[in-house]
């Protein structure tokens, strides 16, 4: 296996590059205006360490495979082209009114209650913006009222002066027939070709979604809209990036879905969060090859810190219905929990609490955190810790970023010092416990929210910033192990080279596999399988398209069932991909009740209130190498390995500072066990054992990092 996987963060660009047997993990700083060079750092950089040029990798890997956070930051800053809508002549004002709680999406759970202050995002498109046409089609796709193209071409022509850079056509019940947005977007192209100048980006709302609900299918729509031309001229830049140096396969891009395709078959909504994604789906690769059952994933990196749940088994959580930005989507998305507290965070003074906030803002990197000596007039996560003594300011990120400790004690002593009456010191451990905290809280709420006991659970944590704060972090949420995996830095990165090409298609669909008035079991064998078949052939159309052998395609089902009028919604993943007798319907609604009672608590299943399905959804992928993971236990003898070098450190919880040891990257052999307090410092990042810690590392470069039994209290003995 030869590849090259890609996680291009709102700080760092992490690579994982994969030589047949050889493993090598590289980082770069991103660069915003122009993400090639980023990447070109991150792999030359590789290709030193393996002796190989970029020209000669290029030619010879198989894929090259991005995950990126533009399309995040795109949406944050509001920044893109003029958006129009079309929609069914009636339905004007949808896009606008929202659903009541429209005004809350995306926000706190403080400011969602805060009803007098309530105020809704400022609108993607506005209203000027918005034509109806006269068509309708009814709730199971019958034409009430045809579609006139003249109609159509006056309303594009209006948008078209008023200035509109792509258009989305959201007409009401287009999921049950999608046949007069075909017409809106061959009256679109035969006035304004693509081949010609004044061509622009139509996006169907059928196309982007499969399920009911008007609004929140136009918003799905709209959105992609919005990031489409950014996305695509990223991706083009990147792909010209990499014929530039000799690559000539397709570049391929990691979806929110858990997959990933080539560019030319990627929707841009399907960008956002990939990064993050990425690094939860090699969790589950890590997982199921190790053994190590439930996971929580922890990924601090330099802007945010992103929680993901892996349950023994492989059963995704998705997100139906996800909140992107400050707006409602449907789109298939693997769940994420995203707190604004990276590396990079801004620590500042919240007059109301009299005390210190972290983030969201971030000083990302340009200018970065103050110690970067590049302008950054704000303190930052990782200039407390460069002040506390866990960084060394002269092998920071493999000694390519010199840090300035000076720069880090001035701005926190002129932002925050003299508001809180403390010392910088004093100040720094504030700024340290606050984001342990506050991320011990956000994995917490996760868990619990999901139905998970924080002692099942084993945290992985990765990313740049994860060694540095999972003690603290652990600490605070009762965690008493946690494991590091293998290249933890760009781990995200790592899962992008697992992905598999992969294609979601869904669809709403009103199913009762049991109703409980009549004690009736579902027996439309030919309709569900309709349903199946239908979606299987757009998966299939989709890898054909880009390549793939059709003959090595495989389809996996799923379906979103609920116990009677229960608003929650479960996913389930079925080992069979038909309904054809009456032991398949309760072999379904068995491994419903088997799912839900794991999530939720034996006991409250409630078949009773009948079974019903929501939404049928097929993955349709091809299988692939994936990096191997070898076994975490180690049987051997350990010892202590001996220092480098001593640092003055400070530590949350103790007044006094201490003479702390350091160690290289020699350290993470698996003959040793390193006790805390102690700092391990590579070239990629830093891990802090805190007091009654202890690391042990595995053969493979996986450390487990275990709280010692007698400070455990109620912990889950080891």
């Amino acid at each position: 296996m030869k590849r090259i996987s890609v996680d291009i963060g709102g700080t760092f660009t992490d690579c994982f590059f994969s030589w047949d047997d050889l493993y090598i993990e590289s980082k770069a700083l991103t660069t915003h205006h122009n993400l090639a060079l980023g990447f070109n750092a991150a792999l030359d950089n590789a290709c030193k360490r393996a002796g190989l040029t970029r020209e000669q990798v290029l030619k010879e890997v198989d894929s090259v495979r991005y995950a990126t956070t533009l399309g995040t930051n795109a949406l944050i800053e509001g920044k893109g082209p003029r958006v129009a809508a079309i929609v069914t002549h009636g339905f004007e004002d949808t896009i606008h009114i929202s659903r009541s709680k429209g005004y809350g999406e995306g926000l706190d759970p403080i400011k969602q209650g805060d009803m007098a202050d309530a105020e809704r995002p400022e609108p993607i498109v506005p209203r000027n913006m918005v034509r109806s046409i006269r068509e309708r089609i009814d709730t199971v796709g019958e034409v009430l009222v045809p579609l006139q193209k003249e109609d159509v071409r006056e309303q594009v022509r209006e948008l078209i002066g008023e200035g509109a850079e792509a258009i989305v056509v959201a007409l009401v019940n287009s999921t049950e027939n999608p046949e007069h947005e075909q017409l809106v977007l061959e009256t679109i192209l035969e006035e304004y070709p693509a081949h010609e100048l004044g061509s622009l980006p139509v996006i169907l709302s059928s196309q982007v979604s499969g399920r009911k609900g008007e609004y929140v299918r136009a918003k799905t729509a709209i959105i992609d809209a919005f990031l489409h031309a950014i996305m695509f001229n990223a991706l083009n830049q990147l792909s010209s990036n990499l014929r530039n140096s000799g690559y000539e396969k397709p570049m391929l891009v990691v979806h929110n879905s858990g997959g990933m395709a080539q560019s030319n078959s990627t929707d841009a909504l399907q960008t956002i969060h990939s990064g993050p994604i990425a690094g939860v789906g090699g969790a589950q690769h890590l997982s199921e090859s190790t053994g190590i059952g439930d996971v929580v994933t922890m990924d601090m990196g330099g802007t945010s810190f992103d929680i993901g749940l892996v349950p023994e088994g492989g059963v995704k959580h998705y997100d139906f219905h996800p909140v992107i930005g400050r707006w409602l989507v449907c789109v298939p998305m693997i769940h994420l929990n995203t707190l604004g507290a990276g590396g990079g965070s801004i620590a500042s003074f919240d007059r109301i609490h009299k005390s210190v906030k972290i983030g969201p803002e971030s000083a990302g990197s340009d200018p970065g955190p103050a110690c970067y000596d590049r302008g950054g007039l704000y303190p930052t996560v990782t200039d407390a810790d460069l002040l506390l003594g866990y960084l060394d300011p002269d092998n920071y990120a493999n000694g390519f970023i010199k840090l300035n400790p000076k720069r880090s004690s001035f701005v926190i002593e002129d932002q925050l010092c003299d508001e809180l009456d403390l010392e910088v010191i004093e100040v720094a451990k504030i700024i340290k416990r606050t984001v342990d905290e506050q991320m011990a809280i956000g994995i917490e709420m996760e868990l619990r929210s999901n139905g998970g006991v924080v002692e099942d659970f084993t945290m992985v944590a990765y990313g740049g910033n994860g060694p540095l704060h999972a003690c603290g972090i652990a600490n605070q949420a009762g965690i008493s192990k946690i494991l590091f995996p293998p290249f933890a830095s760009v781990f995200s990165a790592l899962g992008a080279g697992n992905m598999k090409p992969l294609h979601i298609h869904e669809r709403s669909a009103y199913v009762v596999l049991y109703e409980p008035l009549s004690r009736n079991l579902f027996d439309e064998y030919d309709r569900f399988n309709g349903y199946v078949e239908e979606l299987e052939k757009k998966g299939r159309e989709d890898l054909i398209r880009q390549g793939y052998d059709p003959e090595k395609v495989e389809h996996g089902l799923e379906l979103d069932m609920r116990y009677g009028n229960q608003r929650v919604t479960t996913s389930v993943a079925l080992d069979i991909n038909r309904i054809e007798n009456v032991g398949d319907v309760l072999h379904v609604i068995r491994t419903f009740s088997d799912i839900y009672a794991d999530r939720y608590g034996k006991g409250i299943e409630a078949p009773e209130a009948g079974v019903r399905v929501q939404t049928i959804r097929v993955a349709s992928y091809i299988d692939g190498e994936v990096v191997r993971f070898d076994d975490l236990e180690y049987a051997g003898e350990r010892t202590e390995p001996t220092p480098v070098s001593h640092r003055t450190a400070h530590f949350v919880g103790e007044d006094d500072p201490v003479e702390t040891p350091v160690y290289d990257a020699t350290a993470l052999s698996e003959k040793y066990v390193v006790h805390g307090p102690a700092i391990i410092t590579t070239e990629s990042t830093t891990y802090l054992i805190e007091r009654n810690w202890r690391i042990e590392p595995t053969p493979q470069g996986a450390v487990w990092l275990l709280k010692d039994k007698a400070t455990q209290g109620g912990a889950k003995k080891q």
